[in-house]
């Protein structure tokens, strides 16, 4: 089966994109193996449009249905390689194989997560005792108290940020903080945000708290932030030898376009603010590019 594009991503980014070359009139194709960030916020209020807040599951719906609408196809695999090929790209995933003319990548990135069982983090992250956007949802946790999981440049910037929302702040390290610069720990201290030393031995959950397992004891917070980092998924763009940055994130253009001739990349992939509506806005102008480039090979032509 030949395609005008393959989207490589079923998130934000990846479906708004979809929706955007479906009306286009191109023929599209998402890949989307289900293992997106979007889909497992429980609520998210900074999305406009949405004055109560919409989950992330529903969000996403309601862009495959509006992508489906319009006549995009879906695969439910994940994509194991891409390979460039005379007329486009060979796509190829778990359950088929597809050529396309184009490629955009809306692949995001993983959380690295603390380390508790898989259950109880996902019962964590539905009753928002586990956050991971303080951008997103640092409004919620205002005048709570707030454990910050990590340390280093990424802990100490985290819980930062979080000391707008609340006086009660800490850091948290998993072992310890040997990577807290001497600066860093100054300032962490002269605003107010207590620094915690692991080892990290456990988490217990409560209606609407959650404890941590420390050294010094068990402490207990409204709301754990990991400031763990990611990882980005870009092993698709590197296998063409597209060029990324040093985090891995791939490099484009303002056009979304990356360094491989017909390959495109938006979304949490691509450097930028982490933001469902940044997503959205990088897609936008990914598939236009996309159809503009395509037209301009060949007019896009209605009979």
């Amino acid at each position: 089966m030949f395609y005008d594009c393959a989207v490589i991503g079923g998130g934000p980014a990846g479906l708004t994109a979809a929706i955007y070359l479906a009306r286009f009139h191109l023929k599209v194709i998402v890949h989307d193996d289900r293992r997106g960030r979007a889909v497992t916020i429980p609520m998210t209020r900074n999305h406009a449009g949405y004055p109560d807040g919409i989950s992330g599951y529903e969000l996403v719906e309601r862009m495959r249905n509006q992508a489906t609408g319009y006549g995009a196809e879906f695969c439910s695999a994940e994509v194991v390689s891409l390979e460039k090929s005379t007329d486009g790209f060979v796509v190829s995933s778990k359950s088929q194989v597809i050529e396309a003319k184009t490629v955009l990548l809306a692949t995001g990135v993983i959380n690295h997560r603390p380390p508790m069982p898989a259950r109880m983090h996902d019962e964590a992250l539905a009753k928002g005792l586990i956050r991971y956007c303080p951008v997103c949802d640092g409004f919620e946790v205002t005048d709570h108290a707030v454990g910050v999981i990590g340390t280093g440049e990424h802990g100490f910037r985290e819980a930062l940020f979080l000391r707008s929302y609340s006086a009660d702040v800490s850091l948290i390290s998993l072992d310890d903080h040997h990577n807290l610069l001497e600066d860093q720990t100054e300032a962490l201290m002269r605003h107010g945000i207590k620094i915690v030393t692991g080892p990290v031995t456990g988490f217990t959950l409560q209606a609407e708290a959650i404890t941590i397992e420390v050294p010094a004891g068990a402490l207990c917070y409204s709301t754990i932030y990991p400031a763990l980092g990611t990882e980005v998924r870009s092993g698709l763009a590197r296998s063409l030898g597209a060029d990324c940055t040093e985090e891995g994130c791939v490099e484009v253009d303002r056009h979304q376009r990356t360094t491989v001739s017909g390959l495109y990349a938006a979304g949490d992939v691509v450097p930028g603010l982490d933001q469902i509506s940044h997503a959205m806005g990088q897609a936008s102008v990914a598939a236009t590019a996309i159809r503009n480039d395509l037209s301009a090979q060949n007019p896009i032509l209605r009979f």
